[in-house]
Order: structure tokens, then sequence, then C-alpha cells
């Protein structure tokens, strides 16, 4: 029987943290409209290949750099690299084939802060109909894709991440520290992973062997207890940008 996600939503637990941690640098992959990194109050990257934003999303950010075109040509456009950035926060929500968010993962851990920490969404599905990988056939409701694949992966090949996957609705948020920029395992593995996992059904899989990987926890209770798990990134929060409108 599926585990569903039914603590609270993803977008309110991203919008609680934002208002409560400043950050060196937030990152998202797979923004659209703008809704979840308008709420950001840190120098912020997104990234989208079909942007469709029509709302204040630079509010009181101290810069907001926006490339509408695909993850895979941002990171190897090398920008991160030439602009010095460590991420300190990352949200990856893009494709929902696991091969590109293993992608995204590997290019952000890369490109982060050793003490920063990743979230990766739509993790937790509800339902086997929404984890197909046929675009031409999705389901007219929720679709996930198979990023679920992404939790037995990073056990696997990675087991020294720590994984917090919290019930944050509608399909759960996972979130990834002890981040490790230098290693290349995933790298290296790649092709085997993706030989090895592409075919694999959550049915074939398992449930109950795929819940044995981790422990879902209350997304309120990180929320009441202040974001612990972001001690080590969050900045100063007297750091922030205050803009003041200057009359000509």
């Amino acid at each position: 029987m599926f585990k569903k996600a039914e603590g609270i939503g993803y977008y309110r637990f991203m919008r609680r943290l934002h208002k409560s941690h400043l950050f060196e640098w937030y990152m998202e992959v797979g923004c659209r409209n703008g809704r979840v990194f308008s709420n950001s109050r840190s120098k912020t990257i997104a990234v989208d290949p079909f942007f469709r934003a029509e709302r204040n999303i630079i509010n009181n950010k101290p810069a907001l750099h926006i490339f509408q075109q695909t993850s895979d040509d941002f990171f190897s456009s090398a920008f991160l690299k030439a602009a010095k950035v460590k991420l300190s926060f990352s949200f990856l929500d893009g494709m929902h084939l696991f091969e590109f968010l293993l992608r995204d993962f590997m290019n952000t851990e890369q490109a982060s802060d050793q003490n920063g920490v990743i979230a990766l969404h739509d993790c937790l599905p509800f339902g086997y109909e929404m984890t197909t990988r046929d675009l031409n056939n999705l389901p007219k409701g929720a679709w996930t894709g198979d990023v679920w694949k992404l939790i037995p992966i990073l056990k696997a090949y990675r087991p020294d991440l720590k994984l917090t996957v919290l019930d944050a609705a509608p399909t759960g948020l996972v979130l990834i520290s002890n981040l490790k920029p230098s290693s290349r395992v995933l790298a290296t593995n790649y092709d085997e992973i993706v030989a090895k996992y592409e075919k694999l059904t959550l049915e074939e899989y398992g449930l109950e062997a795929f819940y044995d990987l981790f422990e879902i926890e209350d997304t309120e209770a990180m929320i009441e207890a202040g974001f612990p798990l972001f001690d080590k990134i969050k900045l100063d929060p007297s750091k922030a940008l205050n803009p003041e409108k200057v009359s000509p």
C-alpha cells in the first residue's frame, strides 16, 4: 500500500523556509511561473526552459539570474564556475525522468557548499500510474515520473549522503545534506546506473522494499524546530536586502 505524503504542502514549507532563512545562494531548477523562488530573499538562480512568470519574482533579492534553457545547457555553460558560486540551498524540480534529476543532482552537488542542502521534489508517488516514463501517455492528474529512483540510487551509490524524507504534500520532499562536492562516484557510474534502473518500475522494485529504505519525517515538525538541517548554511538575517524606492 502506498504511503501518501499528507503533511504540510511543499510550497508552504519552501515559503516558510525562505521567510525565516537567508542564504548566500539559492538555486531552483524547474520554475515555470516562479511561484516558489519568488519567496527567496537570497541571491537566486532560476533555470527553466519555458518561463511563464507573471508575478513579482525579484521582490527583495539582492540578485536574480534567470536562465531560460534546459538544466543540461545551463550547467554546461559553466556560469556557476565563472561566477564563483557556491550554492547554499537548491530545489530541483525539473524533468520528471530519473536520469535528468540524477544529472541535475550531480551538477548541483559539484557546485554546492559542503554544508549546503539539496531538495528533490516528487520522489514519493501515491500511485503507479503517475510513475510512468511514457511522455505520450501521461496521467490526467499528478505525474511524478520515475524520480522515486533517486532514493534507491543514492542509497546504493552514495551512502555517505544524508537523506531526510519529508511528508510534504502531495508527493514528498527529499532533503539531501552531508554533501561532498568533490565526489565523482555518480558521474563515474552514471551509464551503469541508467542501464540498471531505466526499465525498472516501482511495481517490480516493490513498495515494501522502497519504503524500507527510509523513514518518512513530519514536515511540520521540521518547520516548528526552526529548520535545523540548515543551521550550518544560513546567513545572519541582518544581511537581508531591504530595498528602498528613491524618488527622482
